[in-house]
């Protein structure tokens, strides 16, 4: 195979397994999400800017997000089979971009029987 034929085909690759990790990102039914909660409940807040790619949350936790000049909140009571998903699912009108969020396991439920 020539050299230029085998850049191509590594590139070609690559680009598709880009696609696909893209596409491959599940889309859960919302209450398994956790729920909306007040703004005073929140214990943290998150601003999320148009360079924002992801957001780290443990099992539990109530963040406040602000996404330019509005906010939401969110109680992150995720099922336990859910380790992240696209915020865009609970907040589809306040985002222009992909932010994946990265849920720990709840700390009061950590260390028990499976």
């Amino acid at each position: 195979m020539k050299p230029n034929s085998l850049l191509r085909t590594a590139l070609a690759l690559s680009l598709s397994a880009l696609t696909f990790s893209a596409a491959a990102v599940p889309t859960y039914r919302v209450d398994l999400l956790g729920d909306p909660a007040p703004p005073t409940a929140a214990k943290r807040t998150v601003a999320i800017t148009p360079d924002t790619k992801y957001v780290n949350v443990e099992g539990g936790d109530t963040v406040k997000f602000l996404v330019g000049d509005k906010t939401f909140t969110w109680h992150f009571d995720v099922a336990r089979t859910i380790s992240s998903f696209n915020l865009k699912q609970i907040a589809p009108d306040l985002l222009d971009h992909s932010v994946m969020v990265y849920v720990e396991p709840d700390p009061m439920y950590r260390n028990t029987a499976q």
